[in-house]
Order: structure tokens, then sequence, then C-alpha cells
């Protein structure tokens, strides 16, 4: 169903509904009739939804100055007030879209995490080098930087994850606590976090930009000046630069002229990234 001023998002059996209006009572009472039209959809499929797992959450802005808002709302004669911390699919949200709680929380995460299967390797002895770096790439990895394609990292969450990479760095090569951590990645071929939360973004802005509006509801919000041929995306998805990619990836012809030193030659999905990195 669309909405007016909103958005709708599910996934599996989670919903969320976001509205927008002058005022949090407005924002409640369109909540309220929202629930109301996709609760009546639902009994006339047998779906029934489970309220008491209902949170709520007043978005603001980093400028706004007035207090937050205490409107609340009633579902099915049960209240729920506004929370200044909300969990969805795995992120971490506030108001104000802060996101030191979200890197807290899944640093917290990581670190549980590491402590189960540390043990599995002692210096000298268990698990040899080339397991403990694909333990370390694939499970320890992306549990710190999930979120890292949408999400920016303030300095602190950023420090707290680099220690803790360190000590996996150090954990996978078996180096001594006083190794210099600057050498650290290129003993373990563990990227630094920096540089690997920077690629996430460049790719998360990447897929925004190939994906048809249909699959990505973000491509809609690029702005007008975004190269290309026609309004959404060119529907020709057997061109030879996405030949074996995702059906979500979608090329373009760019109008705009391609770098060519030190490149002889650049495909226009190769383009569509170099214009992506001011995203």
């Amino acid at each position: 169903m669309s909405i007016t001023r909103g958005l709708l998002v599910s996934y599996v059996d989670d919903f969320s509904i976001t509205v927008a209006s002058p005022s949090y009572r407005s924002n409640v009472r369109r909540l309220k009739r929202l629930f109301s039209s996709i609760a009546r959809k639902g009994r006339d499929i047998g779906v029934s939804f489970s309220v008491p797992k209902t949170e709520l959450i007043h978005w603001r802005t980093p400028r706004l100055r007035t207090p937050p808002s205490l409107a609340a709302i009633e579902f099915e004669a049960n209240l729920f007030r506004p929370s200044g911390l909300v969990r969805w699919l795995g992120y971490w949200f506030t108001p104000a879209f802060n996101t030191t709680h979200h890197y807290r929380h899944r640093l917290s995460l990581a670190q549980a995490i590491f402590s189960f299967v540390k043990p599995l390797s002692s210096p000298g002895a268990g698990a040899r080098p080339f397991l403990r770096h694909s333990i370390a790439n694939g499970l320890l990895l992306p549990i710190p930087t999930y979120g890292a394609d949408h999400l920016t990292s303030n300095y602190n969450a950023l420090t707290g994850m680099d220690s803790f990479w360190h000590r996996v760095q150090r954990w996978t090569t078996t180096n001594f606590f006083s190794t210099p951590t600057s050498i650290l990645s290129r003993e373990s071929c563990l990227p630094p976090i920096v540089s690997y939360c920077g690629s996430r973004r460049r790719l998360g802005a990447f897929r925004v930009a190939c994906a048809p509006p249909y699959a990505n509801p973000a491509l809609s919000r690029l702005p007008q000046s975004f190269p290309s041929l026609s309004s959404f995306r060119a529907q020709d998805a057997s061109r030879h630069s996405t030949i074996g990619l995702s059906s979500v990836y979608l090329p373009l012809s760019w109008p705009t002229k391609v770098p060519t030193a030190p490149i002889s030659k650049h495909l226009p999905v190769d383009a569509l990234a170099h214009l992506t990195l001011r995203l």
C-alpha cells in the first residue's frame, strides 16, 4: 500500500511505518489510521500482528531545540510511549540518528564472539593462521561493521572498533603485543577498519545508483543532476559490463567523460563507480 508523505517497509514479519506531518500528534493520528487499515487487510487474509511488541520513536533533526515529544500512541488498549532507542533488523536508531549507540552495541557483540573463539587458538597451538584469518574475515569483521554501508561512525566508535580489530589481527598472526599497529594489517592480510568502512560506503552508494526504483526506494532521492539517460534506470540488463551480476543491477550508458590515465579501458559500470564517490 502507498502512504502519502510516509514509508512502509517490511522484512519477513517485521513492519516499520514512518510518517511525516507538521506535528507529533498529527503523526500519532496518522499512524493509528494506517495501523487500522493494515490490520483490517491482514484479517481478510488471516494474518494478525503482535501488538505488544510495538515500539514508537519520534524522529528529530539535530538542530531541533524544542524538548523531545512525549506523545504516546494507543493500539488495541495498549499504550506505547516514545522511546529514545529502538532496534530494527540489527540497527539501533535514536531520534536524532546518532550512530554511537548502534556501533557500541555492535562492538559489544563482536567482543563477546571474539572471547568465545579466541581459545580455539593459543600462541603456538590450536588452529592454523589461515583458519584464524578465515574466522576473523568471515565471522568477526562483519559484526562491528554491520551498517557501515549507510551509517557513518563517529571518532569514538571508530576508535573502539579499531582497538578491537588490532586485537583480532594480533590473534590471527600470533604477533607480540609490542608489534606496531601500523604493520598488523599487512602481517594479518586483514584490511584496516577505516579503509574497510569507507569501501563499504562506496559500495552502498554504488548499489543505490544501480538499483531500479522498484527495488530500492532510495534511488528516487538522488538529485536531478545525477547523470542518466532516462528518468529512472535502463531496463536492459544484458550488456557486457554487467553479465553475471544480480538482476537488481541495471547498467547505464553515462554521457560523462571518464578518466583515461592510467586506465586504458573503462566500462560503463566503472564510470558509475567513479561518479558515486562523492555520494
